[in-house]
């Protein structure tokens, strides 16, 4: 089903997952769509596998983690910064390398400073390859690191692939 696209998610310099620069990185590109769900789009490479032609299982994670961790950000106008408090990832099916990969991440539950959700890599036959459930605590971004927006170069890069819709 398509779903239109509302707003584009920041992007930052060097972060495994949605770092532009960093060359061994996912450089995910991450959707708000207007059914409140966030939609990561990234593209494996060989470098990113464990078993020959599978994407590894950490790899894997990570990108839903992030997809997960990023949901909340959906409605809000401000940088919103949460750390990942639980995790739980289930493996159902391998992850190829060199396809376009997407990750559907909602939020399920949320407080004033704890949020949980949930989110899934499904394959192009529509199989899940995997899921996870994620619970996040809401901390300002002094407490987590020494982030420089500027130097990070944390902010939305427009590209030619970004989607008004996207099927899920």
């Amino acid at each position: 089903m398509k779903r239109k696209v509302i707003r584009k998610q920041p992007n930052s310099k060097m972060c495994l997952v949605c770092g532009l620069k960093n060359s061994l990185g996912l450089k995910a590109r991450f959707y708000e769509l207007e059914n409140n769900e966030l939609v990561g789009i990234f593209k494996p490479i060989e470098e990113h596998q464990g078993y020959p032609g599978r994407l590894h299982g950490g790899i894997i994670s990570a990108i839903l983690d992030e997809t997960i961790g990023r949901a909340v950000m959906i409605g809000y106008e401000e940088d919103v910064w949460f750390v990942t408090v639980e995790f739980n990832v289930r493996f159902k099916k391998p992850v190829p390398l060199g396809r376009e990969i997407k990750v559907k991440a909602r939020v399920s539950r949320e407080t004033s400073r704890i949020y949980e959700g949930n989110g899934e890599i499904k394959l192009k036959s529509g199989e899940i390859a995997a899921e996870a459930y994620g619970k996040y605590m809401k901390l300002p971004i002094d407490k987590i690191a020494d982030f420089d927006y500027e130097d990070q170069e944390w902010g939305v890069v427009p590209a030619k692939e970004d989607p008004a819709e996207i099927d899920i």
